[in-house]
């Protein structure tokens, strides 16, 4: 009794404290237009203020005409190479690619088919976890985070490693492959450490055939069955090449560069990254789309009735439904305008997988969604530039699909970005000597001190 009145007093001295805090942390927002502060590193224009240089990725959004900007579909390089001509190539020979675009991502080229398969055997050799790991840092305190869990699993490794804080580019390549390597068993483990001691679900730990790629891994070891169907996975890998980079400036690969350039070790840049994916407003936007999806399933009679989706998508806009944002999530993007290129490439396998679950009718739901939100939200905003569905407004339905529990799609993300971010920190290592110190400008009112009896 006594302990609950403290916690109590204790909760109210917090509550206190932090209204001192709200009274005292407000910035006039005129300040920040006044002094040319580009707020999220973003200019007025929603341009992004050019802070670095890479040769990993390109983000492509319009072409210069007449010496203007002017919007296009959306495209996405890696090294140079389209991505969507990346997934057709794999589509045509038939086989999986995000382990290749690792290969391509790390490496500045595409593996020759001998390269390939070493690069493979490499990845499995490396896919071995310290002895006991999972039964003392996996299943022993496990968290409802599944993002925190990873973290936690990847600073404990560090303390296995005989040469950690050894920045030569073999060293850290060495770290990185062992990390993307692992990266799939650390998720599907933590996902079934919290569903065993949080749910109360059966624990089940498989363990992965050694040359499988990462879609067939998370599968198998996901699964109580261990099946799953060529489709099914084919569909996977797509959703891991289409996540695996995108451009230098998207916040977790950004914080992977900020804290590289501090000379950290390889553990702790991939912890702050997985830190920064963890934000909804970065990794968790299509665990936002299935909510509203959800909502709009609900409040919906006719999924075929263009008219009653649209008046919903207008109370949604109003913030007169779902969350009251007045945000329709997985429909626009940062950079995209026309189109994103990854929704673009998703789609139509999209399609296909609802086709095999016999889910064709939600699918439809999505498509027309996709098709009446930007007339939608152009008839009750200025727009600067158009909007789209982007590549989340389709991701959360394909793992629905494939049956994955939500508190994984953040991790599989991860998973899949991994692959970026260990491209970006070894680029930043061997080309930028200097850490990365922004500016901020100081607004306070310079006081005089006063002595303790006189406050």
């Amino acid at each position: 009794m006594i302990l609950t009145a403290q916690l109590s007093t204790s909760d109210k001295r917090i509550q206190a404290l932090a209204q001192r805090c709200a009274d005292n942390g407000d910035i006039d927002k005129a300040l920040y237009q006044q002094h040319n502060v580009n707020i999220g590193l973003r200019d007025l224009n929603g341009k992004g203020v050019l802070t670095g240089l890479t040769d990993i990725s390109e983000i492509r959004q319009n072409k210069i005409v007449d010496g203007k900007a002017v919007p296009t579909d959306g495209k996405l390089f890696y090294r140079g190479i389209n991505v969507e001509d990346i997934i057709r190539g794999c589509i045509a020979d038939d086989r999986y690619g995000f382990e290749e675009i690792t290969y391509l991502l790390l490496f500045g080229k595409l593996p020759t088919a001998e390269e390939l398969s070493d690069f493979m055997k490499l990845l499995s050799d490396s896919r071995v976890l310290p002895k006991h790991f999972v039964r003392d840092v996996i299943l022993k305190a496990p968290g409802k985070d599944l993002m925190n869990s990873l973290a936690k699993a990847v600073l404990t490794l560090a303390s296995y490693d005989h040469d950690v804080m050894n920045l030569s580019v073999d060293n850290v390549l060495r770290q990185c492959l062992k990390l993307i390597s692992l990266f799939p068993l650390l998720a599907v483990y933590s996902y079934e450490a919290y569903n065993h001691y949080t749910k109360g679900e059966s624990l089940i730990i498989h363990n992965p055939h050694p040359s499988e790629p990462t879609a067939e891994i998370l599968l198998r070891t996901l699964r109580s069955d261990c099946r799953f169907t060529p489709l099914e996975a084919k569909v996977l890998d797509l959703s891991l090449i289409l996540h695996a980079e995108h451009g230098g400036g998207n916040n977790s690969t950004f914080t992977t560069c900020v804290v590289t350039s501090s000379g950290t070790d390889t553990y702790s840049a991939i912890a702050a990254a997985l830190c920064s994916l963890k934000g909804p407003k970065h990794g968790g936007a299509n665990l936002r789309v299935m909510g509203m999806m959800k909502e709009i399933k609900k409040n919906v009679k006719d999924w075929k009735d263009d008219e009653e989706i649209a008046a919903y998508l207008e109370r949604i806009v109003n913030r007169d439904a779902y969350d009251k944002s007045g945000l329709i999530y997985g429909i626009g993007h940062a950079v995209y305008s026309i189109s994103d290129p990854r929704a673009r490439a998703f789609k139509g396998f999209v399609e296909e997988l609802a086709v095999e679950k016999g889910r064709q009718k939600e699918y439809g739901l999505y498509a027309r969604i996709e098709r009446l939100a930007p007339e939608v939200i152009a008839k009750h905003r200025k727009i600067y530039k158009g909007v789209s569905a982007n590549v989340d407004f389709y991701s959360g339905f394909v793992y629905n699909m494939l049956g994955l529990p939500k508190e994984l799609y953040t991790p599989i993300f991860a998973v899949a970005r991994i692959s970026g971010w260990s491209a970006h920190r070894i680029e930043e290592l061997l080309n930028v000597k200097k850490i990365i110190r922004p500016a901020y400008m100081s607004v306070c009112t310079e006081t005089e001190y006063t002595p303790m009896d006189k406050r």
